[in-house]
């Protein structure tokens, strides 16, 4: 015989209490209610739960104060806060102390259904298996961090807000917070906000109906209706135009969406993670950002560490990130040169994973084969730029002493060539050489696009 799923009902509002009681009991769970903190406390001794519904105001405390004694005490056990109508401070401030989810008054079937059915579905999942977050690799202090984080953040249905660089991991985080969540069996939707045009925004999000505007043919669901019952995660937020930035507002808010050419809000289901590399505070100061929808979406931020914060990881990520390039590409897998791990583990990487996986797959085309070494890393640029700030003098003590030199040359070589305004002849004077010379040393070093044939052939 399955065991009835259990929910533990607070509230001094006897009429509020038989209404959850009967709802929920119809829905086909045990319930068990209590007027107050304290009688709630008791029978939290008494008997497991698979979540507690909590009023936030009562005669002996608050629902903050029964949220704190539970995280405490009985850890794990989903909490839904009952708040006023309206009243998103109480809101916001349920989510951030760790509560699941949140009710508002007058509390609808339309709406209790989705948080009571999460919330049980979370507690059956735990009870079953551990969070998975390894595919966010690494094990610095950082990234090990951010996966503790991904983990908790799964237990709640609040807002999340993810900073950080392009290229960090923002996206993957929110998979990741999707993934171990409850909603894991419905949607993940990644919209990028920066690359829908302005006019066709409201339909995109919301969806439309048959006749709208032209072209409308037929009734579409928008985002927020394909995200239902899972996650929509809001890439580049910031992008966001202000008009749509109010709506935005007022379907988090409500939890209800109107498609274009209706004339009524139908309910959704859906959890907001949102994300952006631009610095979202400053936008608000700056009246570039609404206010009120940066402290909604902004309920618990998870920042992602750049690449070179966390250096002690390029390595793995960078062996990682090759095996699967190699097997996308059905070849052999080269190892890695030990100077040229070195090298990558000290550059900055301004475009963080994603700049390493260009760079790896660059080295995949140029090597031998069997070996990456730091001439298949390298670019122009990239060379120039890296030994003008002198940071291969920090990589000396790695290198071999062929190595080394050649670094030294090009330093030398570069130098003159941004002295003389990348003149190659008032370069070669400069340094004592002959243009021939010069040109052929460029090529040796990889520092020119010709080739040894190109030369030869000059030669000749």
């Amino acid at each position: 015989m399955t065991k009835k799923p259990t929910c533990l009902i607070v509230d001094d509002e006897t009429d509020i209490r038989e209404l959850l009681v009967m709802t929920l009991e119809r829905m086909g769970i045990e319930t068990y209610s209590a007027g107050c903190v304290e009688e709630a406390r008791t029978l939290l001794a008494e008997r497991p739960y698979g979540l507690c519904i909590t009023d936030m105001q009562m005669p002996d405390g608050t629902g903050l104060d029964l949220l704190d004694y539970i995280n405490t005490f009985h850890a794990g056990l989903p909490v839904a806060v009952i708040t006023a109508h309206g009243s998103a401070e109480n809101a916001v401030c349920a989510l951030k102390s760790g509560a699941f989810d949140y009710l508002s008054k007058p509390i609808s079937l339309k709406q209790l259904r989705p948080v009571v059915e999460s919330a049980l579905k979370l507690t059956a999942q735990t009870d079953k298996s551990h969070p998975n977050t390894l595919e966010m690799i690494g094990e610095s202090e950082q990234i090990r961090h951010v996966r503790m984080m991904i983990e908790k953040l799964a237990r709640s249905q609040a807002p999340v807000y993810i900073s950080g660089e392009s290229g960090s991991g923002k996206e993957l985080a929110a998979k990741l917070i999707h993934k171990n969540s409850s909603r894991a069996d419905d949607a993940f939707i990644a919209v990028n906000c920066g690359a829908i045009p302005e006019n066709l925004m409201e339909s995109e999000f919301f969806g439309y109906k048959k006749g709208a505007f032209t072209g409308a043919v037929q009734d579409k669901d928008g985002m927020f209706q394909a995200a239902n019952g899972g996650t929509l995660f809001l890439d580049e937020v910031a992008d966001l135009p202000l008009l749509m930035q109010v709506k935005l507002l007022r379907a988090i808010q409500e939890k209800k969406v109107r498609m274009v050419g209706s004339t009524t809000e139908e309910s959704v289901d859906v959890r907001i993670i949102s994300a952006t590399h631009k610095n979202l505070a400053e936008m608000m100061d700056s009246g570039q950002f609404r206010k009120d929808l940066y402290y909604r979406l902004n309920v618990i931020q998870l920042k992602m560490p750049s690449l070179r914060d966390r250096p002690a990881d390029i390595p793995l990520i960078a062996d990682l990130m090759l095996n699967k390039l190699c097997l996308h590409q059905q070849t052999a897998v080269p190892r890695f040169d030990e100077n040229a791990l070195a090298y990558i583990s000290k550059l900055p990487f301004p475009g963080n994973v994603r700049e390493l996986e260009n760079m790896l797959e660059r080295a995949l085309a140029l090597c031998d084969g069997k070996v990456i070494t730091i001439r298949d890393l390298m670019i122009e640029d990239d060379a120039a730029s890296r030994f003008m700030s002198g940071e291969f003098d920090e990589l000396a003590d790695e290198l071999t002493l062929t190595d080394y030199l050649e670094n030294v040359e090009k330093k030398a070589i570069i130098q003159a060539l941004n002295k003389t305004n990348q003149n190659k002849t008032a370069a070669a004077k400069l340094l004592g050489v002959t243009f021939r010379t010069l040109r052929y040393r460029l090529a040796k070093l990889g520092l020119s696009k010709e080739t040894d044939a190109d030369l030869e052939h000059d030669s000749e």
